[in-house]
Parts: structure tokens; C-alpha cells; sequence
């Protein structure tokens, strides 16, 4: 009797397989970067889609003239087992690409930011009117070309009005509302399309106070960078630095010691519980009913306040550090762990209970702000607006970091995709965040809680991510030839699901609006960098 060998087939030779033979695919670390010529790549990255069952996970543009004599622009993807990035040189002549979005709708706000802040032109993109900058920014100028100093200040300009999308016909009125907002919360203006209170239509403007993250990042060290990174996002702030710090750790080939990687994921889940939490109030207030809001926000203290015990902030900021954590967790803190969650988990079951009984609040969630699963796949959502529209992705789960590796991550996910939905997998996914959060607390193993970083090489690209409590954040970093940051690309979960709101909202009444955002939950801040 004979055995037969039989070799498995490869995510390099499925590229292989699916792209022609203009395209070169290398190995960089982890990753498989694949390079074709600018005019492949619609194609290509429809072929890796549709072929691999892949993402769009990040879009970075990048101006590398000094190097190459040109700019670049990488596509990455998240394959099921692996990351990958389609890439392509840009002529400095032309300037001009040919857009992916026609093929891939979910790369329609990359193009714009990259034609806002490069000048780089999508040919062929549905929509080219300013993302980032806005109508008082002078034509011609771009922030994250290398030849643009953010110390000599930008001139304003008498610039055109935005150009919104109007629709019209009998009975049409446009309800303006924002930038500014009655609650304290950040600027963002959405137009409403309506016929009475039924909404037809709505158009978001954001991005009013961008601070130039990616643009201060350049010239630093990695730790100096660290800073910019955990201030992307207030609530995610923990996310947003574990991320940066594997992109940089993937970089220099740095092994985090087990007891840092499971501290990293024990304060991830009580991020994620504290947003969930307070999420939940929120939604409660998006229907006006104040003794669930005043529950959620008494429970979200609550576990502000542990954080605060335990890593000194209650946003958790200033844990992050690059090869570990900058903090231990004594034993005594871990019991307080212990015993706060088992505290707070009982409340939240009554909080919980107290919402699903109240026949009032149920009949505002069901059905209110559907997406359905191919339109959330299309805009390429994340976290709890994917998984409420039956989309199952999540990182910890399916590309493990830090301890989740180690961990059973159960699966939450909803098909109605209304906020009824949403509302429901963060109750699931907040039950299991108690439970990951006891157990991580309960055994952390021994060991230091950093390692010692090595030196940056040049002209290479890392990639961090994590599942924060809005969805994945992927941080892209390259270094320069001193090993300083020469670009880092932020996308945050916000980044994706803004356009998801839009799509949520026509078809129901303008009062539902603060709730469908508010179900959805996302920031303002770091989505605007």
C-alpha cells in the first residue's frame, strides 16, 4: 500500500492563483504583499475579495518620492488566516489612480481621504467632494505629502459651500442638524432628506476637527509616537495603543511576555465592558427612558472607577507601552477585580432585565434602523454593527492577539440588523466580557510584564490590530531610514461604520435618529485623527 503526500495549498499560491502575472507577491514578515501595476488594481483587489473571502481592512496612501520617485498605495485585506496587501506606485505626474470603489464600495472613504490629504485622484470614483478638508482649506494643499511643514500655518480661504445631495419633490424638506450639538459631544452635521417625519434620505458632514495624528507621528520614535496613538480615541483609548504597540512590536520581531500579553487582554475586556455598559444607558436615552440611562451610567462609573484602582485612569491611558504593559496588577487588585465584576454583573442583569421587560423601550428598538447583512458586508461594518447585521467577524477570535489566544471567545451575532439587534449583541457580548474578564484575573501567569525593544529597521511596514468595543482597529506603521515613523495610517472601527449610519436611518422618523446613532455608538474623534 502506497501513501500519498498531499501538500496543502498555500495562501501564496491561491494569489497566485487568482491574479495574473504582472503581479509580484513577496513575503514582508507575516504578511504577503502583493504588487501590481497601477492600472490592476480594481481587479486585483475584486479577485482577492471575492476569491479569499477577504476584508478590506485598511487603505493607506504614502508619499514615497524621496525613495522611489513616487507615491504608493497599499490595500490590505484580512484573509481568514492571514493579512495581505495589494500595492501599486503612483506616477507624481498624473497623480491618478483608477478607483477600486466601483468593485468595492467599502474603499470609497480611503479614496477620498487619500485624494484630500495626497492628492491623489481615484479616476473614476462616484464621489469626489471633499472628506477631510473642508471648504475654507485652500486647493493644492497637501497635508501628508513630505513637502507640506504643519509648523507654517494654512491660510483660510473663501471657498464654495459643501455640496450636499439634494432630493427633490413635493413634500421634500432638508432638516439641517449640527455641527453643533445640544449635549456635550463632538461636531458633526447630518442633513435629513424628509416628507413629513419619514426620512428619505441622510447625509453626514464630519471630520470638523481633525488634529493631524498621522502628520505629528512623522520624524518621532516609536515610543514617542505612543502618546499620539492612545489619544485617537477617548473611550478606546487602550485599544488604539495595544494596536500601535503590535504594529511596532511586528516591526522589530519583539516577543511580549505572556504576563503583559494577558494583562493587556484583562484591561481590554474592562474597556470593552465600561462602553458596552454605557452604551446600553445611552440607548435607553435614545427613547427618552431615564431610569434605564440613569442605571447604565451608574454601572458605567462603576467600572470607571475599578479601572481607575487598577491602572490609574479611568480611560485606562498610560498602560500601553511598547513590548508589555507599564503596569502590574498585584494580586490584591486582581481580587478587586474579581469582586467588582461579580458586583457589577448582578446589576447588569437587572439593568438588562429592566430594559427587555419595558414593553415601550422594545417597541422602539425592534425593527428601527435595519442593515442588512450584504449592505454591511459591501461598507465593509465591523464589531457590533457587522455582527448585529449577521456578519461573524472578530479579531480576538479569528486572527488572536495578546492572550486571546488562550481564550474561548464565543461568538455573538444577530440577523435582524435593527437596534433591537444591536442592543442584544452587546448584552451577549457584555455577559461574556465578565466572564473573560474573572477568568484572565484569576490566573495570570508569572513573568515580567515587558520586554526590552529592539531597534527599528528601516523602510519596513508593521500592522497592529485589535477588536475594540466599536470594532477592528488597524494601525499600519512604516519606518524611515533611521527607524523613525515615516507613515502611520490609523483606521479606527468609526472609520467604517459612519457610512452604515447613513444607510440605517432612511425609511424610518427623523425622532428616530438619536437613537439609531446611539445604537451604533461611534466617535467622532477617531474617526477624524
Amino acid at each position: 500500500m502506497t501513501s500519498v503526500a498531499v501538500q496543502s495549498v498555500t495562501l501564496e499560491d491561491q494569489v497566485r492563483g487568482l491574479l495574473t502575472d504582472r503581479a509580484v507577491v513577496r513575503h514582508t514578515g507575516e504578511r504577503l504583499a502583493v504588487e501590481v501595476p497601477v492600472t490592476d488594481l480594481p481587479e486585483s483587489c475584486a479577485r482577492l475579495q471575492h476569491g479569499l473571502q477577504a476584508t478590506l481592512a485598511t487603505m493607506v496612501g504614502y508619499d514615497d518620492r524621496a525613495r522611489s520617485g513616487g507615491y504608493r498605495l497599499a490595500y490590505v485585506f484580512q484573509a481568514p488566516d492571514n493579512w495581505l496587501s495589494v500595492e501599486a506606485a503612483i506616477d507624481p505626474e498624473t497623480a491618478a489612480f483608477p478607483s477600486v470603489t466601483p468593485r468595492l464600495p467599502a474603499a470609497h472613504l480611503y479614496e477620498r481621504e487619500v485624494h484630500d490629504m495626497l492628492g491623489l485622484v481615484p479616476e473614476g470614483h462616484p464621489d469626489l467632494r471633499r472628506l477631510v478638508l473642508h471648504d475654507d482649506w485652500p486647493a493644492g494643499v497637501y497635508p501628508l505629502r513630505k513637502d507640506f511643514d504643519p509648523a507654517i500655518p494654512v491660510p483660510r480661504v473663501e471657498g464654495a459651500p459643501h455640496r450636499f445631495h439634494h432630493l427633490h419633490g413635493e413634500g421634500i424638506v432638508e432638516i439641517p442638524v449640527g455641527p453643533i450639538h445640544a449635549g456635550v459631544i463632538e461636531p458633526g452635521h447630518f442633513r435629513f432628506a424628509a416628507v413629513g417625519e419619514v426620512v428619505l434620505h441622510l447625509e453626514t458632514r464630519l471630520f470638523y476637527t481633525h488634529r493631524g495624528i498621522e502628520k505629528l507621528a512623522e520624524g518621532k520614535t516609536a515610543a514617542q509616537a505612543l502618546a499620539l496613538a492612545e489619544h485617537t480615541c477617548g473611550a478606546c483609548a487602550l485599544s488604539h495603543a495595544v494596536a500601535y504597540c503590535q504594529a511596532v512590536e511586528a516591526l522589530a520581531g519583539a516577543e511580549v511576555p505572556g504576563r503583559a500579553a494577558a494583562i493587556r487582554s484583562l484591561l481590554l475586556e474592562l474597556e470593552r465592558l465600561y462602553n458596552h455598559v454605557g452604551d446600553l444607558g445611552n440607548m435607553c436615552a435614545g427613547v427618552g427612558f431615564a431610569v434605564g440611562a440613569s442605571h447604565g451610567a451608574w454601572l458605567k462609573e462603576l467600572l470607571q472607577r475599578l479601572n481607575e484602582r487598577v491602572a490609574g485612569n479611568r480611560f485606562l491611558r498610560g498602560v500601553g507601552r511598547l513590548g508589555g504593559v507599564r503596569r502590574d496588577i498585584e494580586t490584591s487588585q486582581a481580587l478587586d477585580i474579581q469582586q467588582t465584576l461579580h458586583q457589577v454583573r448582578g446589576e447588569f442583569e437587572r439593568f438588562v432585565e429592566l430594559v427587555l421587560e419595558t414593553s415601550s423601550v422594545m417597541e422602539r428598538f425592534r425593527g428601527t434602523g435595519r442593515v442588512e447583512t450584504e449592505s454591511a458586508r459591501a461598507l465593509g461594518a465591523v464589531g457590533v454593527a457587522a455582527r448585529a447585521s449577521g456578519l461573524t467577524g472578530d479579531l480576538r477570535r479569528d486572527q488572536p492577539y495578546a492572550a486571546y489566544g488562550a481564550l474561548m471567545v464565543p461568538e455573538v451575532v444577530q440577523s435582524q440588523g435593527d437596534v433591537q439587534a444591536r442592543a442584544q449583541v452587546r448584552i451577549e457580548e457584555t455577559r461574556a466580557s465578565f466572564a473573560l474578564a474573572q477568568q484572565l484575573a484569576s490566573d495570570l501567569p508569572d513573568g515580567p510584564i515587558s520586554a526590552r525593544m529592539p531597534s527599528l529597521p528601516p523602510f519596513a511596514v508593521g500592522l497592529g490590530y485589535t477588536e475594540s468595543p466599536r470594532g477592528s482597529n488597524v494601525h499600519w506603521v512604516r519606518t524611515g531610514a533611521d527607524g523613525t515613523i515615516d507613515r502611520y495610517r490609523i483606521r479606527s472601527a468609526s472609520f467604517c461604520n459612519w457610512p452604515v449610519v447613513a444607510l440605517a436611518v432612511p425609511g424610518n422618523m427623523v425622532p428616530d435618529f438619536p437613537l439609531i446613532n446611539k445604537s451604533f455608538e461611534l466617535c467622532y474623534a477617531c474617526l477624524d485623527r
